[in-house]
This record gives structure tokens, C-alpha cells and sequence, in this order.
């Protein structure tokens, strides 16, 4: 806390300004961004300060660069872009996001989440929660849990109604769990806003939304959490980079 008063490095605020401007669609279409030297001209700051803010841009996947032609903004570019890859990038979704809970942990009769988690009773409990970027609320999930893994974090803060933090629901379980989580079996589907999930997102009733399930087991296999989340598709693009698990043949 004790920098709080330095100001913001000047190519940092350019690069802000900047992403906003893109973020407003400024330069949707393929326009061109401006040039170094009329940036540095039009803000005053040094063609090292501007080239610095570009750098910035281009390593956060904002922009991309084209020899010979200038600096584009990347098509979905302000959209909340995650490239997940591992059960540990799951768990580090808090890094640039806010969580903030709508629903308590509570106990309920539920078949269909009890079946998915493969448990003997019809009992779990479920949470409700949005998560935000840049204070645009993009995403609201349903997480469900058998009664024995609740009673771990039912207790937590970070869990009660209201409560904001920079959490994962899955981060915040998994130190409390006796066996690490070992797997994601993970469906993406296109589907449309219900009232409830339309309000909670700030969209229209029947607005096309992403529903991305997930089902975490433990390396006993058994299943510890199934989450039921609604993305608005304007403020969120999902990647997976494929790679070859073995070498292509040469002829």
C-alpha cells in the first residue's frame, strides 16, 4: 500500500487510454491506430514512452502489429479473453476478475445436480455467484456441492451473500479438500438468457449467452463440484490452443 500515492508511469496511462478507445470500437473495422510520432505529438510524450504503451497493447493481445502498414486492433479486442489449459488456470481465473456472491451456500432437494455429481442422496447445495472485469459484470454461475464438501467452506466469508473478493469458488474450496482435485470434464454450449440470468447479466430475456459446464472430480474420482456458468459472449471469448501429442510421420 505504501505506493499508492506514486503516479501511473505515463506509458501505462497511454496504454489504458488507448484500450479504451478500442474497447469504444474507435478502431473497429480494420482503421488503422495511430502512428508513434502522432502520438507522441498529440500526448506530449516521447516516442519511447508511446512505443513502451504499444508493447504494452500488443502483449496483452489488444493489437497486433503489420510491417510496412501500422498497428490494428485485434478482432474481440475489450472482450474478457481467457486461454484456460490446465486445472490450475481454473483456479487463477481471480487474477484479473472480481467474484461477487448473489445467492449463500444453501441446502436443497436437487436430482438432476445430484445425478451429475453422482451422489447417493438427493441433497447438495448450491451458490450463486457473477464474476466481473473492469466492473462489467460478464459471467453468473450456479455451483452445486454434495453436502461434505459444503461443510468446508459454508462457513467462509467469502461466501455469504454480498460478499465481493478476487476468489475462485474451485481456489477457494481445494485447500480444504483431503484429495487434490485431478480433473475438469468441461461442455460449452450455446443457449439463450432466462429472466433471471438476463437480469443478473444486464441482457434482454432470451439473449444468446455461452453456458459452459464443468464437473471437478478429485483424484479419488469422485466428483467434489459441478458449475453451471452463463458468459455474455459481447465481453468474453474463450481459446484452447490444440497441439499434436506426438510427432507428424515424415513420408
Amino acid at each position: 500500500m505504501g505506493d499508492m500515492g506514486q503516479p501511473e508511469p505515463a506509458y501505462k496511462t497511454l496504454a489504458a487510454e488507448l484500450r479504451s478507445q478500442i474497447v469504444a470500437g474507435r478502431y473497429a473495422g480494420g482503421v488503422r491506430l495511430p502512428t508513434e510520432s502522432e502520438l507522441s505529438e498529440e500526448y506530449g510524450l516521447s516516442r519511447q514512452t508511446v512505443r513502451r504503451a504499444f508493447l504494452e497493447l500488443v502483449t496483452d493481445g489488444s493489437v497486433y502489429r503489420v510491417p510496412g502498414r501500422g498497428t490494428f486492433a485485434t478482432e474481440n479486442a475489450g472482450q474478457y479473453l481467457r486461454q484456460l489449459g490446465s486445472i490450475e488456470d481454473l483456479m487463477n481465473l481471480s487474477a484479473d476478475t472480481a467474484m461477487q456472491v448473489l445467492e449463500s451456500p444453501a441446502r436443497r432437494v436437487d436430482l438432476e445436480a445430484a445425478g451429475r455429481l453422482r451422489l447417493d442422496t438427493d441433497v447438495v447445495y448450491r451458490i450463486v455467484f457473477q464474476r466481473f472485469h473492469d466492473g462489467v459484470p460478464f459471467v453468473v454461475t450456479t455451483v452445486w456441492w454434495p453436502e461434505s464438501v459444503a461443510r468446508l467452506v459454508i462457513d467462509a466469508p467469502e461466501v455469504e451473500a454480498g460478499a465481493r473478493s478476487d476468489h475462485t469458488m474451485i481456489g477457494l474450496l481445494e485447500p480444504h479438500l483431503a484429495h487434490p482435485i485431478e480433473e475438469c470434464a468441461q461442455s460449452i454450449t450455446a443457449t439463450v438468457a432466462d429472466a433471471a440470468t438476463a437480469a443478473r447479466l444486464g441482457c434482454p430475456v432470451g439473449h444468446t449467452v455461452l453456458r459452459v459446464d464443468r464437473l471437478y472430480t478429485d483424484s479419488r474420482g469422485r466428483a467434489v463440484e459441478l458449475a453451471v456458468s452463463h458468459f455474455l459472449p459481447e465481453h468474453y471469448t474463450y481459446r484452447v490452443t490444440l497441439r499434436r501429442t506426438t510427432e507428424p510421420r515424415s513420408e
